[in-house]
């Protein structure tokens, strides 16, 4: 069948923390596990317009059209051999952990990167987001907005 098409988020707050879904047992995918904000594109939809969509309803935060950038564009094989294609969308947000509604899952919430190692993360999760806090584009992020 078609590639299954995927638009996930690593959203920054002011601290460098990163976004992160914690899943529940109810799960269809990596139930109890952390995950990366976001999910399939539509069918007649884009990448960029499908992670708007699913931050509004897995958070009930909107960003203006224009606020994420695309980090990185990548086939993705699980170990069961199924091929995602991911959009991986990154921006800096000013809402925290109480502005956000949760629309599924057990929680979500900014996760400290020091705290990101030892979660039990999703495939996809644990392939993007040590490689996300390892480049440049999460490095010049944090420059940006610290005042160190």
């Amino acid at each position: 069948g078609k590639m299954r098409r995927l638009a996930v988020l690593l959203l920054l707050d002011a601290r460098g923390w990163i976004l992160l879904q914690e899943r529940d047992s109810g799960a269809p995918v990596a139930p109890d596990q952390w995950g990366m904000v976001g999910g399939h594109v539509e069918d007649g939809e884009s990448f960029e317009e499908a992670a708007y969509r699913e931050l509004l309803e897995e958070t009930g935060q909107s960003l203006t059209l224009g606020t994420l950038a695309l980090w990185e564009s990548e086939e993705f094989t699980y170990a069961d051999g199924h091929t995602g294609h991911y959009h991986v969308f990154t921006a800096q947000v000013s809402f925290n952990d109480n502005d956000i509604v949760v629309g599924e899952g057990r929680q979500i919430v900014f996760v400290d990167p020091a705290a990101v190692p030892s979660l039990d993360k999703s495939e996809s999760c644990a392939h993007f987001v040590p490689k996300f806090l390892a480049s440049q584009a999460y490095k010049s992020q944090i420059g940006a907005s610290s005042c160190k």
